[in-house]
């Protein structure tokens, strides 16, 4: 499943940098976050609770940021499992300056497999749209809250 998009955030770039790379700032800002864990550079231990539809579950996994070009753009990998099944995948993100702010743009290929994929690939769309949309709802909410 390909996800794409770009949102733009009211704050100044290296400050929306800084967010998209604070463990605690990010699980403030994660849809069904219930921890992420620094364990090494660029690598995280995250716990999620996610539901789509009638399956709902606990994920556990890792993610690793890579090719880092501060304040610009980054790389990330991502893999989970959980009672619902697995989620793995690679995504990029790209911050630029836009209006009175950041622009913030991404992609992502996500595998879903298990219980979790017999939901469909548009409903998995709309549920991923619809975290991604809460997640700069709420990073843009926490960056206003230090300004």
């Amino acid at each position: 499943m390909k996800i794409e998009g770009a949102n733009d955030i009211p704050a100044p770039r290296e400050r929306v940098w800084a967010a998209f790379l604070d463990p605690d700032t990010l699980a403030r800002a994660l849809p069904g976050c219930e921890g992420l864990e620094a364990v090494g550079p660029g690598e995280y231990k995250a716990k999620m609770k996610i539901g789509v539809g009638a399956i709902k579950g606990t994920f556990e996994g890792k993610v690793r940021l890579f090719d880092l070009e501060p304040p610009t753009r980054y790389r990330m990998a991502l893999e989970g499992s959980g009672g619902p099944g697995f989620v793995r995948g690679e995504a990029g993100m790209e911050l630029s300056d836009a209006d009175g702010g950041t622009r913030v743009s991404y992609n992502a290929d996500v595998q879903v497999g298990g219980l979790i994929a017999s939901v469909g690939q548009r409903m998995l769309g709309g549920v991923s749209k619809m975290m991604l949309e809460q997640f700069f709802t709420r990073m843009t909410e926490i960056l206003a809250e230090g300004t």
